[in-house]
């Protein structure tokens, strides 16, 4: 499940944020968390950024207004998801990662140098993917977490990531019936 995340993780790069992963300052009021929600928390948050930097690379890039608004969509939820966790992380007496990691970073670009309907294609199919897997990992979270305020952060976000998850899958399923309709009738 931790791999399933980590390739989530790779899938939602961003631009402007630093390749490097991030550091865990050592926990305050004598909070621990494992090393499995060390790895969550890092891989949520990383995912956030991602999430956001993509969502404005939608915006600009995009072709079809279903899909901006999507993009938007992804910019709005996942600041609010990205602050709710930085308070949690903050209480908790962690430092968040300042970066997306290179895998993220090397996603954004691929995606950065593409524009209209193939962009609109594969952002969709990158947004389903990511989303299964994220979906797959904020659920392994907040049933076996073991940090209660990181569990409940996984288990509040949870309805989002699914929602975005229904989201894209019904874009990027009228994405391919319209492709579909082009290419019969050419």
């Amino acid at each position: 499940m931790v791999r399933q995340f980590a390739t989530t993780a790779a899938l939602l790069g961003t631009s402007v944020l630093l390749a490097a992963g991030g550091v865990f300052a050592a926990p305050q009021h004598g909070a621990r968390l494992s090393a499995t929600d060390k790895k969550f928390v890092k891989e949520a948050a990383q995912g956030g950024m991602a999430e956001v930097a993509l969502g404005h690379l939608a915006i600009k890039k995009a072709s079809s207004p279903t899909v901006k608004q999507f993009g938007e969509r992804m910019v709005n939820d996942h600041t609010k998801a990205n602050d709710d966790l930085k308070q949690v992380a903050a209480k908790e007496g962690f430092t968040l990662p300042t970066g997306v990691g290179q895998k993220n970073q090397q996603v954004y670009d691929r995606l950065s140098r593409l524009s209209g309907a193939a962009f609109d294609k594969t952002y969709m199919s990158t947004m389903v993917k990511g989303h299964e897997q994220v979906g797959a990992a904020f659920r392994h979270e907040a049933k076996y977490g073991q940090n209660p305020a990181i569990k409940a952060f996984a288990s509040r976000t949870l309805p989002t990531v699914e929602h975005h998850l229904q989201m894209a899958q019904n874009i990027n399923g009228s994405q391919m019936k319209a492709h579909r309709r082009r290419s019969m009738s050419h």
